[in-house]
């Protein structure tokens, strides 16, 4: 392999065996932080030693065994294992993986480990996508709006949170999944919008190494839970928003709106599935929840053969069912959106103004109210929304399409 494919390499192996390799050490060690610190340190070795020595022929064996090694000297720096005997535990990891909770997979049990309810939400979220989804802290960061210097303190109390008070690295008992899924959902579905559209402006556009494992751990959960709803809407949701990758971004590098995609790259057998999880839970006849009603949405979008014959009317009724659920500002933003479909830009205008004293600081806000003043013909007002728009956006590809969009103004 040249040279030039080494650091490929690199970050394939990054996308595809971070998770297993922190949960593999997690296992082994019982320690967040060893475990964290040691795979970093295997990557780190792997850019110093692959140019010279050339890629192993199993990468992923390669990092773990590296991982290992690095994580029993860090434990033999800090004495924290005088006893001989279980040294010798640490140097010849001979016991078979203990198969805890229903299945058997070492990510998720990582997953309800960092998503365990003793933490608070974003902390949660941020030590989801450091520990399993692998982003870097200045990334994380990013995504929440804080400095790197907070992060990180933040998901270090998290780790030290779970050393102190022993929580439990597995998936939990039958009884105890419905009080924790809820959480576990929030944060896979946070895990996946960072791939769907990246924060961080060094990154591919789309990340789907990480859409890919959050519905992969969706599917899993849902193995686990087959009648939840809200498993069943949060999968239906994600497919149908991963059936449009290919088309959202374009051969330059910029993003593809919805109203611009060809449709007819949209993968059918995603779509297919979607929508028959979306048809199940609308037979249960029961009342759905956020992820139901979003996965409906979608599955509107993605009924219509162009934006023009989208039901308009049923996305903005089923957005009126979110609002009750969900009284949130990006709720009504997106709600607005459908509403300049059905009403005019003129009416959906007036909605959105009514948010910026809480989304003046949100790219998204921006760019809605600059293509609304576009349709609606006042070419400044809008200039300066995109520029706004273009100031608080991290992703290369959302940049690319602003910046087309405000520079056809003239």
């Amino acid at each position: 392999m040249s040279a030039v494919d080494v650091p490929a390499a690199i970050s394939r192996a990054h996308h595809e065996e971070w998770a297993r390799i922190v949960a593999s050490l997690t296992r082994r060690f019982g320690d967040l932080d060893i475990a964290e610190e040691a795979a970093a340190e295997a990557f780190a070795t792997a850019v110093q030693r692959w140019p010279a020595d050339g890629v192993p022929p199993s990468p992923g064996a390669w990092l773990t065994t590296t991982a290992s090694r690095k994580a029993i000297d860090r434990i033999r720096r800090e004495n924290k294992r005088d006893d001989k005997q279980k040294e010798a535990r640490l140097l010849y990891d001979d016991d078979p993986p203990e198969p805890l909770g229903a299945i058997d997979d070492e990510r998720l049990r990582l997953i309800f480990t960092c998503c365990h309810p003793a933490l608070a939400m974003e902390t949660r979220v941020a030590l989801t996508l450091r520990m399993v989804a692998g982003l870097t802290v200045p990334e994380i960061a990013r995504a929440f709006l804080v400095q790197q210097t907070a992060m990180e303190q933040r998901i270090t109390r998290a780790k030290a949170k779970i050393k102190v008070a022993r929580i439990p690295y597995r998936v939990p008992s039958a009884e105890d999944l419905p009080a924790r899924i809820s959480g576990v959902l929030a944060v896979l579905f946070l895990v996946f919008n960072e791939g769907y559209l990246a924060t961080g402006p060094d990154t591919d556009p789309v990340r789907h190494d990480l859409t890919a494992e959050a519905i992969r751990l969706t599917r899993l959960i849902r193995t686990l839970l087959p009648q939840d709803g809200e498993v069943a809407g949060l999968l239906a949701l994600m497919v149908l928003i991963e059936a449009r990758r290919v088309a959202r971004i374009s051969a330059t590098g910029e993003l593809v709106t919805l109203d611009e995609q060809d449709r007819s790259t949209w993968d059918a057998a995603l779509i297919a599935e979607g929508h028959q999880l979306v048809r199940e839970r609308l037979a249960a006849e029961v009342p759905p929840g956020r992820y139901q009603i979003l996965a409906a949405i979608n599955a509107v979008h993605t009924s219509a053969r162009n934006v023009r014959a989208t039901d308009w009317s049923q996305v903005v009724a089923l957005y009126d069912q979110l609002v009750r659920l969900d009284p949130s500002p990006i709720v009504a933003l997106n709600r607005a959106i459908a509403v300049a479909e059905l009403d005019g830009p003129e009416v959906a205008l007036a909605a959105i103004d009514r948010l910026e004293p809480r989304l003046d600081g949100y790219y998204l806000y921006h760019a809605t109210r600059a293509d609304l003043l576009r349709r609606l013909g006042r070419g400044q007002q809008s200039r300066a929304a995109y520029d706004a728009a273009i100031g608080l956006a991290g992703n290369p590809a959302e940049i690319a399409h602003l910046t087309r969009r405000r520079d056809q103004l003239g």
